[in-house]
């Protein structure tokens, strides 16, 4: 009588009188992810955790989260750039007065960060 395992193609190895399944967790890239990458897997992990548990099994979340974080860095760039032309902040005011550039630039980026966070890591 063969188990729903070994209809579907599963094996077993005996070792001490018991039957233990084959089962391997597929190899991944192991290219460090970034800030964004992190903050998806934790969100996941938190949050979403049969849908981290079905990513980590079929050995896809890895790829998962380097294909986030490359997507967040590159949608906060584009924003950015957006919102600094819209603004008016440009190399001029960088010249005439850093400080001020400084600061519009930061609330901009943090204006896009949260964009990036609820578009593609919060969702």
């Amino acid at each position: 009588m063969n188990t729903i395992f070994e209809n579907s193609g599963g094996t077993y190895t005996q070792k001490n009188g018991y039957l233990y399944p084959n089962i391997t967790i597929p190899e991944e890239d192991k290219t460090p992810i970034g800030k964004y990458g992190r903050m998806r897997k934790r969100y996941l992990e938190e949050h979403r955790p049969i849908v981290y548990s079905q990513l980590f099994v079929s050995g896809k979340l890895f790829s998962h989260l380097q294909e986030i974080d490359k997507s967040c860095c590159e949608r906060i760039e584009l924003i950015v750039a957006q919102m600094a032309k819209k603004e008016g902040i440009t190399e001029k005011l960088k010249a005439a007065n850093q400080m001020e550039w400084i600061r519009r630039m930061n609330g901009v980026l943090n204006r896009a960060e949260e964009i990036v966070l609820s578009e593609l890591i919060y969702n």
